[in-house]
């Protein structure tokens, strides 16, 4: 009988390397892949046996490194995915009668296949926002009904930061929300997928926009930062929040290895891994919009305070750009493109797709000019 492999083995893998790791695109920051400080921390934990469902080593001391960023009575609940993490967040402030107001842009109600609702059982409130943000007079146009039970209660208010529209909260804005919210009743849910790109914007530490702002609990994301999977539940108020153990178990996000999603943590937030990575990808969303602004006929739509551009190109533009590049159409109607960057994304890949749009644009340009017609966008 063989012996069984120990950790400073090397064996041959019988899987081959099946795309370009040169490669790279701006439809994600999902896209890119894990940064090599986090593989390494995953091989760190490897090895030996662990205990499984979180009562391992690297878990517990995971306690100790999520209240450094955001107080003493903060927990925290490892899960497998954004998606996961926000239902079951959700789940835990909420009862099975509670209404969830958030922006009309929200994850949860445009990006979950209706996760929230069906596996939740919550009641989506949604309000239009011009920028992805809420403000108390936008949760006012949900915030009514209160002991109708004709109506879901409306009991929590979910905000995103930075949003899906790559805009972000300032602390004072987080903190006037949260007040309106408790003083309806309701608690206030963080859906921060990228929410280290926030705080590299705003500059300030993540407690400023969280706890101390008055949110009750939040996702906390990693795989749009450089791990490889794993979202976090961060509870910051454990008064108004319940159950929340069963909640993972019972929606399949109770991972048996946990200590593969806590080490991924542990390298992440004890150092600035988490920060540098964010500061990056913000600066060269920053860089691609910059040198969009010398070129006609793209108009970017929003502020760039994360990682992402929103911009209008013509259809004919984005179709043929899209052959050279992977990224999304996120209005169809309009036209609007979102362009992410990613803890990797380098200059020279902003350089290289600049100048792409640039020379698609002269040759939308030059077509039009020979046969007269201008068209639609």
């Amino acid at each position: 009988m063989a012996d069984a492999p120990t950790v400073t083995d090397q064996p041959a893998s019988d899987a081959i390397r099946r795309h370009d790791p040169h490669s790279r695109g701006f439809a994600s920051d999902n896209y890119a892949g894990a940064h090599p400080e986090v593989l390494t921390a995953l091989a760190l934990a490897n090895g030996g046996h662990q205990s499984s469902y979180g009562a391992d080593a690297y878990t517990a001391h995971l306690q100790e490194v999520f209240r450094r960023h955001f107080g003493p009575a903060a927990e925290v609940f490892p899960v497998f995915n954004g998606t996961g993490a926000n239902v079951i967040s959700l789940q835990a402030v909420t009862e099975r009668w509670g209404g969830v107001i958030c922006a009309e842009t929200a994850h949860i109600n445009t990006d979950e296949c209706g996760a929230p609702e069906r596996v939740g059982g919550l009641k989506l409130l949604t309000v239009p926002t011009p920028d992805g943000k809420l403000t108390p007079e936008l949760i006012d146009r949900q915030a009514f009904g209160f002991t109708d039970e004709h109506r879901a209660q409306p009991q929590v208010v979910a905000i995103t930061q930075s949003t899906e529209l790559g805009t972000c909260y300032t602390p004072e804005e987080l903190r006037a929300i949260c007040d309106h919210a408790h003083d309806l009743g309701m608690a206030v849910h963080l859906d921060g997928a990228r929410i280290a790109n926030a705080a590299a914007f705003l500059d300030v530490p993540l407690a400023r926009f969280t706890t101390e702002a008055g949110v009750d609990i939040l996702s906390f994301g990693g795989t749009k930062n450089g791990l490889l999977f794993g979202e976090c539940v961060v509870v910051l108020s454990p008064d108004r929040v319940r159950g929340l153990p069963y909640l993972r178990k019972e929606t399949m996000q109770l991972a048996s290895k946990m200590r593969f999603v806590s080490v991924q943590f542990e390298a992440l937030l004890t150092g600035d891994l988490w920060l540098r990575g964010a500061r990056h990808a913000n600066a060269m969303a920053g860089r691609l919009e910059a040198a969009l602004r010398t070129v006609d006929g793209v108009r970017v739509q929003r502020p760039v305070q994360a990682n992402a551009v929103f911009a209008v190109l013509p259809r004919e533009v984005t179709e043929r750009l899209q052959k050279r590049y992977r990224f999304y159409v996120w209005d169809e109607r309009t036209g609007e493109v979102r362009w992410m960057c990613a803890y990797d994304t380098t200059e020279d890949d902003i350089d290289g797709f600049a100048e792409a749009i640039a020379e698609e644009l002269r040759a939308y340009a030059a077509q039009h000019d020979r046969s007269g017609v201008t068209g639609p966008a």
